[in-house]
């Protein structure tokens, strides 16, 4: 396993599949317990804060958990659902025996691999570098971006929704998924590096969700442990850039969905009609947010748009407005080429 084996480079650095979790261990057989992020981009991240207000922010992981890029990288080497190296040593062996040691042991001494925690973090240190400095992470050259270049004008279509995406009272994506240049210029990410909770159903599909006690609550545990006192932190997950969403194969922390079209539905009928998306309870109601324990559904965002809506109300956007707000999305794929 490698990590273009689910970060595939001809997927915008994300998985190529459409499973909720990915396979590995020694005979990748070991399911994991969350989605496959993209890798794009992420070396715009800060490390993990709480802002003036409070808020969470950035991070590396759905959960903020790693600080730095070169902190992420070293998870998967030692992970038992991953690569599932056993120690440092164990690696560190492995890395002994390939083709390209000779230039680890440049770059880092001769003697790095007699170090084998050491040569762990050179490692990460590697990985790290390799996505700050090679641009295919960060191309910033989709339609949208050529758009706010003024090289080219978007269709009547990209427009509208550009103008849903926007707008507080309709999607108002923006307000997570920020479509604005920087004060310095700086193109946009398409996320402002918060966390939210927004009650996404739980996912069968994951073999651990076959526990009903097992629950994955992003920033309070259980893969973070630090901020496992903070129960109004459960079940809030950082959110994540719109570039190249529409390459996604699957959606949300838990790979829930696999279809955009689905995913917006989702956001704009969750509350207006959410016998759609969550299962009936023994007693016949609807359990929605049925992947959150009773007592953190209260974390669940109900206050903003479109998640302010009640039942038989009208959702935030029509079918047609969700699709021209999927076309708007199709702008943000990187390798967008300029006709002559």
């Amino acid at each position: 396993m490698a990590c273009a084996t689910c970060h595939n480079p001809a997927n915008a650095h994300a998985q190529s599949n459409d499973l909720s979790v990915q396979l590995g261990g020694a005979n990748q057989q070991i399911p994991g317990t969350r989605a496959v992020p993209s890798l794009r981009y992420l070396n715009l991240l800060p490390a993990f804060f709480f802002a003036k207000d409070g808020t969470p922010t950035a991070g590396f992981n759905r959960d903020g958990s790693a600080a730095t890029l070169a902190g992420q990288a070293r998870v998967p080497l030692l992970a038992a659902h991953e690569m599932a190296n056993i120690s440092a040593a164990d690696l560190t062996a492995r890395l002994a025996k390939a083709a390209y040691v000779e230039e680890f042991r440049q770059v880092f001494g001769s003697d790095i691999l007699a170090a084998p925690e050491q040569a762990v973090e050179r490692i990460g240190f590697a990985l790290q570098q390799y996505q700050k400095e090679d641009h295919d992470f960060f191309p910033f050259d989709a339609k949208y971006d050529q758009f706010l270049a003024g090289k080219i004008a978007l269709n009547s279509a990209e427009l509208r929704g550009l103008a849903l995406f926007n707008n507080p009272a309709k999607g108002n994506c923006a307000a997570c998924h920020v479509s604005a240049r920087g004060a310095d210029g700086s193109a946009p990410l398409f996320t402002d590096f918060s966390y939210d909770n927004i009650g996404v159903p739980r996912n069968p599909a994951i073999p651990a969700n076959a526990d009903p006690a097992y629950f994955d609550l992003g920033l309070c545990g259980p893969i973070r442990n630090d901020l496992s006192s903070r129960s109004d932190l459960c079940g809030a997950f950082k959110v994540p850039t719109l570039r190249n969403v529409t390459t996604r194969k699957v959606f949300f922390h838990n790979g829930r969905f696999t279809n955009l079209r689905d995913v917006l539905g989702f956001y704009v009928r969750r509350d207006t009609n959410p016998e759609e998306w969550y299962p009936r309870a023994a007693d016949g109601s609807i359990d929605k947010f049925d992947d959150l324990p009773a007592a953190y559904k209260k974390n669940v965002n109900t206050v903003e748009v479109p998640y302010n809506r009640l039942p038989g109300m009208a959702p935030a956007l029509s079918a047609q407005e969700i699709d021209d707000v999927i076309t708007f999305l199709g702008t943000l794929n990187d390798g967008y080429q300029i006709n002559p």
